[in-house]
């Protein structure tokens, strides 16, 4: 199995401007952090693959500013996605609040109805706290997510984030199942093979 890519899975970074969520993306793929770093215009898109169990997922990672004037991007942003992180700033209660409206749009645009969900508290390294663990859990119950804090700024929680989201979107029936050459122990990503390279979802 090593070196073998058996699905492909689209993971989108949602949530208002500003709370962290191109540094969250930052920190999982090169782990790093930048303290001066601009706020997204438009899509940013990165690509990570991952071990899980006895394969590798190849993440199609997708960063979407929050601001409303990129908002006409929102349906081929959403398009075919298996897997949402919905991202607040633990020092700003408004941000968890906005969240509402883009659990609203993941409804309205998103083509796979058995999304796997995750609502990410980003920021726990600053000392002032407006959220607290017990409000963000509150939440994410209530909307049926998965749940959990993170910082980019020192790391924590961030890579646990994206590998919990995955092995749930894998365990979901329906939501992406593995590829029949997975079985057959080709390489997905050799096009000689004359196979698209993604889950069969």
């Amino acid at each position: 199995m090593s070196g073998e890519i058996f699905a492909t899975l689209k993971v989108l970074i949602i949530g208002e401007s500003g709370v962290g969520k191109s540094s969250i993306l930052l920190r999982y793929t090169d782990d790093d952090f930048d303290h001066d770093q601009n706020l997204t215009i438009g899509v940013d898109f990165k690509t990570k693959v991952v071990d899980i169990d006895d394969g590798k997922v190849k993440l199609a990672i997708w960063d979407t500013a929050g601001q409303e004037r990129f908002r006409t991007l929102t349906p081929s942003f959403y398009r075919d996605a298996q897997g949402a992180i919905l991202v607040y700033d633990t020092s700003n209660k408004n941000t968890l609040v906005k969240l509402e409206s883009w659990l609203n749009e993941l409804e309205i645009y998103n083509t796979k109805p058995n999304m796997v969900k995750m609502v990410v508290g980003n920021k726990i390294d600053k000392p002032e706290r407006e959220v607290s663990r017990d409000d963000g859990i509150r939440f994410a119950r209530k909307h049926r997510t998965l749940f959990l804090e993170t910082s980019a700024k020192t790391s924590e929680g961030v890579k646990q984030a994206f590998e919990e989201l995955v092995r749930k979107i894998i365990e979901t029936e329906g939501l992406c199942e593995p590829s029949t050459l997975y079985n057959r122990g080709l390489d997905l990503n050799n096009e000689d093979d004359g196979h698209q390279s993604t889950c069969s979802c």
